[in-house]
């Protein structure tokens, strides 16, 4: 009898994972997957280009019905893990099917956050977390005109533009005054909304959503200041929280999300935990390449072969806008002993800005010219003492090359 591993989420986290283990031990567990939604595992990244009309849901699809027989893995779709008895070793679905493992992977992921204002439980008032959401919004600009995404962050202006080039009116709701406010600096923010707005979104800052109008059905949103504007539809991009509810359930240790170490083993032995569930050393995780490192580690300690250990990494943000070039990394802000230089050429829409402390990069941003984004992050990860090139660094990595 082989040992009986039971994966609970069958999403980008927990199917990497999988993948990660079968590379090196493909036939030591009997693997049985669980998931919430009535697919095999897609590519979360992609329900922009989804939405847009740029990507079908084949195009997105990561491991087919099939690709799962094919590895010898039970796959229960639409029917999600509800309860975990770890002292018999046994998950129950909602379905009442029972399942015993020897070891348990939690992928669980996050849920969105939506800001609990009157109405906001109304028809018409979604998240953009998965397929039927994108769904939802096809089907809305199918036959209404006024969106109003709220929450001008990266998922906020991806869902904005894929309900633009639907046909819809869209403004976008933010409650602070520049957009992606936690990855641009201000300059950057003006630049990327001035894009927008040429685009066609529009924008309303510093605005706090007090309700969400309708009878029966979203009609409008009502602001802290008593205007308001129509809506047929509201998406709500203001964030997410870990989905840690079945672990605290189970008496598993969590804080802001489930406490996990260095191997993403929790403080049960038997169970492990990997995505944007998980708490390592104080931090919470969102983007794909930090999840891809914890798939690694992870894999290789369920396949025993135990040597590697996650160890966090800085991750660059990328807006997936069709048209609108975008990159982020790092401690763009900077403080005290850190110098900025700056380039602007407002005319070309291009703007960088590199954060500089102790002779090496700490952060960049750059907007309208971002080919030489990966370079400086490969000098930001490597700690690169930028000294002999620091006159040239703006102007990217070939004539760094030339004055080296």
């Amino acid at each position: 009898m082989k040992p009986a591993l039971v994966v609970v989420g069958n999403g980008m986290a927990g199917m990497r994972t999988v993948e990660e283990l079968l590379k090196l031990a493909p036939d030591m567990y009997d693997i049985t997957v669980f998931g919430a939604e009535p697919h095999g595992n897609y590519n979360r990244i992609l329900l922009s280009p989804l939405l847009a009309g740029e990507k079908s849901i084949a195009d997105i699809m990561l491991h087919t019905r099939e690709w799962y027989a094919e590895h010898g893995i039970t796959l229960h779709a639409g029917d999600p893990v509800e309860h975990i008895d770890r002292r018999r070793r046994v998950v129950r679905s909602a379905a009442g099917l029972e399942v015993r493992y020897d070891r348990l992977l939690l992928a669980t992921g996050s849920k969105p956050f939506i800001i609990p204002v009157p109405g906001h439980q109304l028809p018409g008032v979604i998240a953009f977390r998965d397929i039927q959401d994108v769904e939802t919004m096809l089907e809305a600009a199918r036959s209404h005109r006024h969106a109003v995404v709220i929450g001008g962050g990266l998922l906020g202006l991806e869902a904005a533009n894929g309900l633009l080039r639907q046909g819809m009116q869209v403004t976008v709701v933010h409650v602070t005054d520049c957009l992606m406010n936690q990855q641009l600096d201000k300059p950057a923010a003006q630049l990327l909304q001035k894009a927008l707005e040429h685009k066609g979104l529009r924008f309303m800052l510093n605005a706090q959503t007090a309700e969400i109008v309708g009878p029966d059905r979203v009609t409008a949103v009502r602001f802290k200041d008593g205007s308001e504007i129509p809506a047929d539809l509201v998406v709500m991009t203001a964030g997410v929280r870990p989905n840690m509810a079945l672990a605290q359930q189970s008496g598993l240790h969590c804080e802001r999300a489930i406490v996990v170490d260095d191997t993403l083993q929790t403080y049960d032995p038997r169970v492990y935990a990997v995505g944007e569930c998980v708490q390592h050393r104080s931090a919470t995780f969102g983007l794909v390449a930090p999840i891809w490192d914890q798939a690694r580690v992870c894999g290789a300690h369920l396949a025993g072969a135990g040597h590697r250990r996650y160890v966090q990494q800085t991750s660059p943000t990328r807006l997936k806008v069709t048209g609108v070039d975008l990159y982020s990394v790092g401690d763009f802000i900077g403080g005290e002993g850190s110098e900025d230089l700056v380039l602007r050429d407002p005319r070309r829409g291009v703007y960088k800005r590199l954060v500089l402390k102790d002779n090496r990069i700490a952060g960049a941003v750059l907007y309208g010219d971002v080919q030489d984004g990966p370079w400086y992050f490969g000098l930001i990860q490597n700690r690169t003492d930028i000294g002999a090139i620091r006159n040239h660094l703006l102007f990217g990595e070939a004539l760094c090359a030339q004055a080296a």
